[in-house]
């Protein structure tokens, strides 16, 4: 902590500190009819003391620059101390331009596009007056059903701290005048709720929370991140935001994060709720004992921690390291010199939806589309007579994904306009059903027959609506509804030069999709340049290269499910995958295997793997070996591939994962071109949690693959000695 922060300290009374851990909507400080009443509007359960709020900290939910300009004035001009506010949005996948939602870019396997993307949401979002942003989401995610897995980077630990590492790189950089503090969240495991309901229960050992869940967002405290979120759930019976196991003792002690560490929405309230507190002056103890600095729309702190404090049960040190982390933060982000920092209007309007942000964002959507079947109808050729685009998904801008920011429909660009921009008139447009996943309309299905039947190819747009994922979106049900299956076989009736352009936010259950469907490309929900990118998918001025982060579930019955399992006592072989093999652990039904599993995704062009080795057999500790495998592109269309590295620990003293992904290159290659690509092994990587909760390798045999995905079988060996 630097002395400026200090001596700003030393001159505070007590209530200014308590009120520097108060975070409101910056609507408080609006004027007019946008104003919102600190006594009687929203903030009314808060119970802030009216003069109070102009020392409040830190506010929430901001979109443009004269808005900010207008709050940070008015709260300047009310405040004594004049500490300027520090305003935080969700900029989650873009703030203005929007890319892929963070599950589509994962997909990718691109760590230079990720950072890229999340530099450009900065740079918008920074224009706009916004200094932090509430991500990157790392939760590690298993089950589909769950809303908030768009905001995911998937199932695998080790390719979600990657992306945690790049996204906080991307939006952070040197903390310059474009950069914005990012705060990762939401600590800890929150993506493991029961049945895939947000806010749901979480139960889950140490071993697997260290192992699984906890590694992303230490990748991204390793990264500098400014800022950690606490979750919403429980985590061994106590929820997060009071949890003084995770906070203190992990997050703090163990890992030596001296960040801003702030709560979800209301979540001191809900330690009430959960259960694990009496009133809110319990709340304040438990959050503040836990080692949690900002307290989200809540109004625990500001009610009872001056009390607490008076009465001996918190330390005044404890609230003065929390103020210096804020006030540090504020050095940090430059508001103590400048409370406008970057925001400019003028700017703002020529560099948010600027061609060259435009044209990022589209080759964001295009790297992380991922090609799930092809019986050689993509790409399509650009001399067809005409072209028919159908679907509840085809000519809007409501693609764009949940979390939107600042981002519009009308300025987002649909797959007709997209596809209108290649071929021009030939295109047209028929809607063929509604959105709804509980719509049994079937009333526009015949005119959408009517025109495939009349119509070269047919683009076929299927999915869900983009707020049906998100916080609080959760779905049971997590296939198609049964009127775009019939939209789907009606249209094949008449034309089989159908593909289907796929949307979602989450992996869906399409295994009858899989099987009617000629080809299938998913887009996820793919941001402005939606549009553009799926046409050119399409229709091949850009090649498939996403790979999926997320099984795809044969059917919702299957889900949890993950390519990173135990096996068990009883495993079924694979080779009896689509035979009844009763007292091992199976369906009576259906397979193991899933739909598609994780890494997978297809190209135009064919990638062929061979003549994997090690540098040796053996590895003794402290040393390293480097696999390496062959790639050869023997398609006839120059590509991207995500070369996948996997490790199996074959016997340990706990069961270790059948696979676990270690590393990955996305390399590029002309038709015919090979290339080696090597991967080092390190002690470090082998380490994991042991029978006695220690992290270190233990000695025995290894298995090493390299392949398009996680089903790859041809393996190397070696022996840690």
């Amino acid at each position: 902590m630097s002395q400026r922060t200090k001596d700003i300290l030393s001159k505070m009374t007590l209530d200014e500190k308590v009120y520097q851990l108060v975070q409101v909507t910056t609507a408080t400080y609006l004027t007019g009819e946008n104003k919102i009443d600190v006594i009687t509007g929203p903030n009314s359960t808060l119970k802030l003391d009216r003069e109070l709020v102009y020392e409040v900290g830190t506010s929430l939910n901001l979109v443009g620059a004269e808005t900010m300009i207008e709050a940070q004035t008015n709260y300047l001009n009310n405040s004594k101390k004049k500490l300027p506010l520090i305003l935080m949005q969700d900029v989650i996948h873009g703030h203005r331009t929007l890319y892929p939602v963070n599950l589509g870019v994962s997909a990718s396997f691109d760590r230079d596009l990720a950072r890229d993307l999340a530099q450009m949401a900065a740079k918008e979002a920074s224009l706009d007056g916004i200094s932090v942003t509430f991500a990157p989401m790392v939760d590690l995610v298993r089950d589909p059903r769950w809303g908030r897995v768009m905001e995911s980077s998937g199932e695998d630990p080790y390719l979600g701290g990657e992306m945690a590492k790049a996204t906080v790189e991307g939006y952070q950089g040197d903390m310059g005048k474009y950069n914005i503090a990012a705060c990762v969240k939401h600590f800890a495991a929150y993506g493991a709720a029961e049945a895939g309901r947000d806010y749901n229960t979480v139960d889950v050992s140490e071993r697997n929370l260290r192992e699984y869940y906890l590694p992303a967002y230490k990748r991204a405290v390793d990264a500098g991140v400014k800022m950690l979120m606490t979750a919403f759930n429980i985590v061994d019976g106590v929820p997060c935001v009071g949890n003084k196991h995770l906070v203190k003792e992990i997050l703090r002690d163990e890992w030596g994060f001296d960040g801003v560490v702030i709560s979800d929405y209301s979540a001191f309230d809900e330690l009430a709720t959960h259960g694990v507190s009496e009133n809110q002056k319990e709340c304040a103890y438990l959050a503040m004992e836990a080692g949690c600095d900002i307290e989200m729309m809540s109004g625990c702190y500001a009610g009872y921690l001056k009390e607490l404090i008076q009465e001996g049960k918190i330390s005044e040190e404890q609230l003065d390291k929390s103020v210096l982390r804020i006030l540090n933060l504020k050095e940090e982000l430059g508001v103590l010199d400048n409370p406008f920092r970057s925001v400019n209007p003028e700017e703002a309007k020529r560099v948010q939806l600027s061609k060259e942000h435009r044209a990022l964002a589209r080759r964001g959507a295009e790297e992380c589309a991922v090609l799930l079947k092809n019986d050689n109808v993509l790409p399509f050729s650009k001399d067809v007579g005409s072209v028919a685009v159908i679907g509840p998904l085809g000519n809007t801008g409501e693609i764009h994904g949940s979390w939107k920011c600042g981002g519009k429909a009308e300025e987002t660009i649909s797959v007709v306009e997209g596809v209108k921009g290649i071929l021009g008139d030939k295109v047209k447009y028929a809607q063929g059903c509604q959105i709804e996943y509980n719509s049994t309309d079937e009333s526009l299905i015949d005119e959408a027959c009517e025109l495939a039947k009349n119509s070269d190819i047919v683009i076929l747009c299927l999915g869900e609506h983009q707020e049906y994922t998100g916080e609080g979106n959760c779905r049971a049900d997590i296939t198609l509804p049964e009127v775009q299956y019939k939209l789907l076989d009606r249209v094949l009736e008449v034309n089989k030069n159908v593909a289907v352009a796929l949307f979602s936010g989450r992996p869906l259950a399409i295994s009858r999709l899989h099987e009617t469907a000629p080809a299938i490309l998913d887009m996820w929900m793919p941001g402005t340049e939606g549009g553009n990118a799926c046409a050119n998918l399409l229709f091949g001025n850009a090649i498939p290269s996403g790979k999926i982060t997320m099984t795809f579930p044969r059917t919702l019955g299957q889900c949890p499910i993950y390519y990173n399992h135990y096996t068990t006592g009883r495993p079924k072989l694979e080779e009896d995958d689509y035979n009844r093999v009763r007292f091992t652990s199976s369906y009576l039904d259906i397979p193991n295997s899933p739909l598609y599993p994780f890494g997978y995704g297809l190209s135009y062009t064919t990638f062929e793997y061979s003549d994997l080795k090690l540098s040796g057999d053996t590895m003794k500790s402290g040393e390293t070996l480097v696999a390496s495998a062959k790639i050869k592109n023997t398609g006839k269309y120059k590509a991207k591939e995500a070369v996948q590295f996997y490790i199996r620990d074959v016997k340990g003293s706990c069961v270790r994962p059948v696979k676990e992904l270690k590393g990955f290159e996305k390399i590029e290659l002309d038709p015919g071109e090979e290339k080696t690509v090597s991967f080092e092994i390190t002690e470090e990587m082998l380490k994991y949690w042991t029978r006695e909760m220690k992290f270190e390798a233990e000695k025995g045999e290894f298995h090493v693959f390299i392949g398009k995905d996680s089903t790859c079988k041809p393996f190397a060996t070696f022996q840690l000695i």
